[in-house]
């Protein structure tokens, strides 16, 4: 019997490995750094288009350059060149293989159509840049989560508590449904959105702080 390690879910010598996409040189030796700091594997890659080779679903090429290697999150830029993340999201939700695999869009940009398009699609979250080191800690937690109710054969409700990240995410779409936004965090302009968040205020106090934006 193998050993068990991160929460019974994962075994001892199995990495915690996370697919990294950004067009941005920087962002993307941050994002590495970050994961790494947090015990991962990362690979990096700077397109879409890129991304789909190593997973092994582009059209043109179908060997995957994964070599076996389990992903066990994906994190992308949403404004890229040639394909959007919210393009390989919808890509990645469409494979029989990968579909179950927990994304993350991350954007500059505070875009409440756009937010609600991710999360409707099935993005785990929306943040805004920069990423830090708590919203890196909470994503790899929630993909160990994750992965433990699939194991056990059940799957968690699309609704539970917001989580506050550092002051820098974003705020959820506009009539997204249940979700109404709420601000329990110590920075109200800036709380967390999941497909996960349970938010409770009304929808006058959310319109209220977005002007704040």
């Amino acid at each position: 019997m193998s050993e068990i390690g991160v929460e019974g879910v994962y075994p001892s010598f199995e990495e915690f490995h996370v697919l990294a996409v950004d067009d941005n040189f920087v962002d993307r030796k941050i994002i590495e750094r970050l994961f790494k700091i947090s015990s991962c594997k990362v690979t990096v890659v700077e397109s879409g288009q890129r991304a789909l080779q190593f997973l092994g679903l582009d059209d043109e090429n179908s060997t995957a350059e994964c070599n076996g290697m389990k992903v066990h999150l994906i994190i992308t830029d949403y404004s890229m060149p040639g394909m959007t993340g919210y393009q390989l999201l919808n890509k990645i939700k469409e494979s029989p293989k990968f579909r179950e695999v927990p994304v993350a869009i991350m954007s500059s940009e505070n875009i409440l159509t756009r937010i609600h398009r991710c999360l409707e699609e099935g993005a785990e979250e929306y943040l805004l840049k920069p990423v830090k080191l708590a919203d890196v800690k909470r994503l790899k937690d929630l993909a160990i989560r994750g992965r433990s109710n699939r194991v056990k054969g059940t799957r968690s409700s699309t609704t539970s508590h917001i989580h506050e990240i550092s002051g820098r995410s974003s705020p959820s779409a506009k009539d997204i449904n249940p979700i109404i936004l709420s601000y329990p965090c110590a920075s109200p302009k800036s709380p967390c959105i999941s497909k996960h968040s349970r938010l409770h205020s009304t929808s006058s106090n959310y319109h209220s702080e977005l002007s704040l934006h």
